[in-house]
């Protein structure tokens, strides 16, 4: 995948934009989350054999990537609503709209990413109590405290520690249906995330061990899952996600880093390309790495989980390929 240019504005100024455009997002997330759903089912091939039971299971994401993968976990059987479907709105300081707090409010079962990354969602779920509301918090799940990465749905592993609890979660809620909900996590693990899975496998095999620079701290779980060796200092990984300064000590030692081709590719998130990180790519390119772009949410816009892993993978291995001449 070719590296796509940088956006011209960065996470803190996309924060603030956040705050004074709150009206336009209400119209906006309605729609998007509206459509993200219907593509989202359509995503699930399986059909499954069950009761023929008519429930259908109102679920709400916090996210689209993990409502992605809810809806095609649960098939027919569910209605799945992600609030944040829009790749522009940033999830660490989303403002929730009244349409929001409803679609919690009548939700059944609810996915939150937690560990801090989207603490309104917490604060949704807490104002509007459901009556026997099935709650995953995926931080709780794999066991990663709050000031530890959030972005887990860039871990190989957590991911599928997700897939299973969906599906027990999905099970209880609906007993009728268990046999379905089983053969649509077959599906999908097997069939439908099969060019995920084994990009995941062919990059560990051949490039385990390949020093890498980085963004911010959403690449590093990729590169845990990966193999690869991340060289970036995590003290300026972290910054930057969070939308705070990097130290001058940090932005040093990324340089020669780069200079000194100690690192061989560079993966950044184009959705948060502030104007270190932008140089940062500049100077990586003009010293030959091969430089690879992911992103924070679901693109393009109705793109399903695999549709967009597996471009972002292709776009590491190839740079991988292309630095390295394996």
């Amino acid at each position: 995948m070719p590296a796509v240019p940088a956006p011209p504005s960065a996470r803190p100024s996309a924060r603030l934009a956040l705050v004074t455009a709150a009206a336009a997002l209400t119209a906006a997330t309605a729609t998007a989350c509206s459509t993200s759903s219907s593509n989202d089912t359509s995503n699930t091939a399986a059909t499954g054999s069950g009761s023929g039971s008519s429930k259908t299971i109102q679920v709400v994401a916090a996210e689209n990537f993990w409502g992605s993968i809810a809806s095609q976990l649960g098939g027919s059987r569910v209605k799945v609503t992600s609030i944040i479907t829009n790749p522009n709105t940033d999830p660490h300081d989303y403002e929730p709209t009244a349409a929001d707090a409803r679609t919690v409010a009548g939700a059944q079962y609810a996915i939150v990413n937690g560990i801090g990354y989207d603490a309104w969602a917490d604060k949704l779920l807490a104002a509007n109590p459901g009556s026997g509301r099935t709650e995953l918090k995926v931080g709780d799940l794999v066991g990663i405290k709050p000031g530890g990465n959030p972005h887990r749905w860039y871990s190989p592993t957590d991911v599928h520690k997700v897939i299973e609890k969906i599906t027990a979660d999905y099970k209880k809620i609906d007993p009728a249906d268990a046999a379905y909900f089983e053969q649509q996590k077959t599906t999908f693990e097997t069939k439908t995330l099969a060019g995920y899975n084994k990009l995941i496998a062919d990059i560990k095999a051949k490039y385990a061990g390949t020093p890498i620079g980085a963004s911010e701290s959403i690449v590093t779980p990729l590169a845990d899952g990966l193999g690869l060796r991340m060289l970036t200092p995590e003290t300026f990984l972290d910054a930057m996600s969070e939308g705070s300064d990097p130290t001058a000590k940090d932005k040093a030692a990324i340089d020669q880093q780069i200079k000194n081709k100690k690192i061989k590719i560079y993966v950044y998130n184009s959705q948060n390309s502030t104007p270190d990180v932008q140089a940062q790519v500049k100077e990586a390119r003009a010293e030959g790495i091969p430089v690879a772009t992911v992103t924070e949410t679901l693109t393009p816009v109705g793109a399903g989980f695999q549709q967009w892993q597996t471009a972002q993978l292709q776009g590491i291995e190839q740079a991988l390929a292309k630095a390295t001449g394996k």
